[in-house]
């Protein structure tokens, strides 16, 4: 997905709070720009995880919402674990060191108005990323997908070369950081 298709189609319907917010917030920052000169940037990272981040089960993200339900299914010694969809949507992840990293990057290096996406130009299916979180915590147990209850979006890739041609690019090998934010 690159910048340039942001507002030109209707919203993923599982998505649309998320995604109003995230416009107004550009749009806000292209409006301090124009009126008042400020160098404001626009970025759009990828799922973002990593330390500190929600565990808890009503507010957690993908990644943390796996590590979490993984753990204690490990913990309680439960037999599976029932994930919704097919598993074969694809996301993109960014881990948190990295995006700090690309932000830094981008205000010493970058003073346009286009929005920069941010990203780790590497997508996964769900079930890759269950199977690898599955690993990582040591969940011994079944994984289940419910094929009767909603994906989402089909896939969420963002198109981050802008910001990889100025030089930037992640650090951060996927498993190493799904280690790291499982440790943590």
């Amino acid at each position: 997905m690159e910048p340039s298709a942001l507002m030109s189609g209707p919203l993923e319907p599982t998505n649309e709070a998320y995604a109003t917010a995230k416009l107004a917030g550009i749009a806000l920052c292209h409006a301090y720009r124009k009126q008042h000169g400020l160098n404001t940037i626009s970025a759009i990272p990828s799922d973002i995880f990593g330390p500190g981040d929600d565990f808890s089960p009503e507010d957690s993200h993908v990644v943390a919402g796996l590590i979490r339900r993984m753990h204690d299914a490990k913990i309680f010694h439960m037999p599976h674990i029932d994930l919704w969809g097919t598993g074969m949507v694809y996301r993109e992840f960014i881990y948190v060191d990295d995006l700090a990293s690309a932000c830094v990057f981008a205000m010493r290096n970058y003073d346009g108005a286009t929005v920069l996406n941010i990203g780790s130009g590497t997508e996964y299916t769900i079930l890759q990323l269950a199977r690898t979180v599955k690993e990582v915590v040591g969940y011994p147990g079944v994984l289940r997908f419910d094929a009767a209850k909603p994906d989402g979006m089909g896939r969420k890739l963002l198109d981050s070369s802008r910001l990889k041609t100025m030089g930037w690019s992640p650090k951060t090998p996927f498993r190493e950081a799904l280690e790291a934010t499982y440790a943590w």
